[in-house]
């Protein structure tokens, strides 16, 4: 895919980006670092904390990142921004949903897989741009679209309840984009967000459907009972 603008301006816009909200960049990993421990040692507000922190890591990246900055050099990012924001929005939705999001680490395959998606987003993404050439502050930072989406992802895996797959749409269509601008413009750290993309719809379409089996098979007896 053709981008309307070359390498060196998309890695400027980080470079500008970086620079002027530091240090943001740190509160921002700290608010990640502090959801994750939430879901692993559970409290009564730790479902809120984690969904805020959702909704404002979104909310960020539509507003400052994609209409403030990347706008500068592709007009699309306001559409960009516009569908961020609309994801922010989801999930101050569910923050206040009796419907909320549930959210607790298990020793199970969507766990194990949702950790090592965090790791990648906060620890290995940065690494393995740093090794090609992606060296701070031209690099995508936590905070911004590719890495905070498969962050996003780990923590979606981390679920305790039916994952709602509205919550889904805008998260998965870019990491296909993301991934196609990777090929493109060669940034080797984001071919990860459609392996995350494409880890979690399926885990989680998955874990869906085991769970609407069993929620049906537990009503059974009720119905059967009410028939006598």
């Amino acid at each position: 895919m053709k981008m309307p603008f070359t390498t060196e301006q998309f890695m400027q816009v980080f470079k500008n980006y970086n620079t002027a909200v530091f240090p943001v960049q740190i509160i921002l990993y700290a608010a990640g670092i502090t959801a994750i421990y939430f879901a692993v040692k559970k409290h009564k507000w730790s479902d809120k904390f984690i969904a805020a922190t959702l909704s404002l890591l979104w909310l960020w990246m539509g507003i400052v990142y994609h209409i403030i900055f990347f706008a500068a050099i592709n007009k699309a990012a306001y559409l960009f921004g516009v569908l961020y924001i609309l994801q922010g929005g989801l999930f101050i939705y569910f923050l206040f949903s009796k419907k909320h999001l549930s959210f607790k680490f298990h020793k199970n395959t969507c766990g194990v897989t949702g950790g090592i998606l965090m790791v990648y987003a906060m620890i290995i993404y940065p690494v393995i741009g740093y090794f090609t050439g992606h060296v701070y502050p031209s690099s995508p930072t936590f905070g911004l679209p590719c890495p905070t989406t498969i962050y996003t992802f780990g923590l979606l895996l981390w679920m305790d309840n039916k994952c709602p797959l509205n919550i889904l749409v805008i998260p998965f269509l870019w990491s296909i984009l993301g991934f196609s601008a990777a090929v493109s413009l060669g940034v080797y750290e984001d071919i990860g967000l459609l392996v995350a993309g494409l880890l979690t719809i399926s885990m989680i379409l998955i874990r869906n459907r085991k769970a609407a089996i069993l929620e049906h098979s537990s009503m059974v007896p009720d119905i059967l009972t009410g028939l006598k």
